[in-house]
């Protein structure tokens, strides 16, 4: 067992040892093509321990390539071509060694360089390819359909006649997943570019569950911390936005339609704000706010059970911090009396997302207390006016998502007291261009996002304010 952890462990520096050889032997093949002038000549003892580092460190390169793709899930075929080829790197490497020390500048030495110069091109191609996607090198030309060079999806000119699988759900997988999961690897034996493959998952049994979203191994990656071992995407790769995990979340609950139009499945109303932003692409993901400073208490047990015993996810938002996330996303049947559950823990939640949820302004005296929160998101629920100014004791507020809720600038303008408030979502409010313009005053510092659509012009209104097109 110890040999095989230490073999895994040796197999890891292939990504770091790889670069060596390419390098070296580049530079080899550039000063032997330069020698040909004799202001760029080079001696043959130079040359010969260029070739000499160039060969050992692919050699070197062959044999923890190996040893790590013997512990990982990568396609045999594309795993065997970038082998092969390695070995050769390697091969022609030792053939040219030998010609520069007995100092054979012949035609089987020039042939070689130009053999080797290209057999490094593809092998970094191979390598690549099995490192970011089969596509990675082309996808920048816009050859792949549905997502553009940068990995966005593209609009969708109808969501309603979209195909809820492979126009929607696929692109996600594709961009997002695909480079773990996909043809060319398959980390656990889990592979999500084929249905029957998806169906099946991978080595601890299936990841989705038709209907059953909440206990479904693949979205419960999704919502882990970014920094837990089990996260899904890894932290160093790029992750799924809010919206495109509640996209996979409504597809799960559905039962998996894999052959469904949009419009032809229930919408509830928290998710059509993300449906109708799919016309005008991937929407960005939404501000996460930084962490307190200041170290506070282990959060109460009993309480983070009684949330958990609701379908809340109760997270802490980083290792060995006690501060928590807490998400209702999830959650079901949550009103007003189950806001008052938080409250044991108001001095460790500073992210709460409570989108989606039955809760009126009667939970917002509630949600007062909870005076370290950065992060709050009210979206689609039923907030208006009539208590928005209870959030003002909420100093540190940093993002406050407000979208799909009934609040107008008015209600707004109570909240200027937040000078810590950076962005504020107001798409699908009642705010109309008078009103936003009246914002823009009171928050100068605060970015106000409206989802990138024209705010709605009323017969009243004098003028009519464009907010600026969001970038994708």
């Amino acid at each position: 067992m110890q040999l095989l952890s230490l073999s895994e462990f040796i197999g890891r520096f292939h990504p770091l040892l790889v670069h060596l050889p390419i390098g070296i032997l580049l530079i080899a093949l550039l000063l032997q093509w330069l020698s040909q002038k004799k202001e760029y000549a080079v001696s043959y003892g130079v040359l010969k321990l260029l070739w000499a580092l160039g060969a050992g460190f692919a050699i070197i390169s062959c044999i923890t390539g190996y040893l790590l793709s013997v512990h990982n899930d990568y396609d045999d075929t594309a795993v065997a071509l970038h082998m092969w080829c390695g070995i050769a790197v390697a091969a022609v490497s030792l053939l040219l060694l030998a010609k520069v020390s007995a100092r054979q500048n012949d035609a089987i030495y020039k042939s070689g360089a130009v053999v080797l110069f290209l057999l490094i091109t593809a092998t970094g191609h191979f390598g690549a390819s099995l490192t970011h996607g089969s596509d990675y090198l082309f996808s920048a030309l816009g050859a792949d359909s549905t997502s553009d060079s940068t990995g966005s999806i593209k609009p969708l000119p109808n969501v309603q006649e979209a195909q809820v699988y492979s126009d929607i759900i696929k692109p996600i997988f594709q961009t997002k997943c695909y480079n773990c999961h996909g043809p060319q690897k398959q980390k656990h034996g889990l592979r999500l570019d084929d249905t029957t493959r998806l169906l099946k998952g991978g080595e601890d049994g299936p990841v989705l569950l038709a209907g059953d979203a909440r206990n479904s191994d693949l979205l419960k990656s999704l919502l882990l911390p970014r920094e837990a071992k089990k996260h899904m995407p890894p932290k160093e790769k790029p992750q799924l936005t809010e919206n495109q995990i509640a996209l996979i979340h409504w597809w799960i609950d559905q039962g998996l339609p894999f052959h469904k139009k949009v419009a032809e499945l229930p919408q509830p109303e928290s998710l059509k704000p993300a449906l109708a932003l799919l016309e005008h692409g991937e929407m960005k993901k939404l501000d996460v706010a930084p962490l307190p400073e200041t170290p506070v208490e282990a959060a109460d047990a009993k309480a983070i059970a009684a949330l958990k015993n609701k379908g809340v996810v109760v997270l802490p938002v980083a290792q060995n911090s006690n501060y928590l996330e807490v998400n209702f996303t999830t959650a079901l049947n949550i009103s007003d009396k189950d806001i008052s559950l938080l409250l044991p823990l108001k001095k460790q939640i500073v992210w709460l997302k409570l989108g989606g949820t039955h809760i009126t302004d009667s939970a917002l005296n509630s949600l007062s207390q909870c005076t370290n929160l950065y992060s709050l998101w009210l979206n689609n629920t039923q907030i208006t006016d009539a208590d928005l100014k209870a959030l003002q004791p909420l100093k540190n507020l940093q993002v406050l998502n407000l979208v799909g809720t009934m609040v107008t600038a008015k209600g707004l303008l109570q909240l200027q007291s937040l000078k810590n408030l950076k962005s504020l979502y107001l798409y699908q409010t009642k705010v109309n261009s008078a009103g936003w313009q009246a914002l823009k005053q009171a928050f100068p510092h605060t970015r106000l996002d409206t989802g990138g659509y024209n705010v709605p012009t009323l017969a009243s209104d004098t003028t009519e304010v464009k907010p600026p097109k969001i970038k994708t």
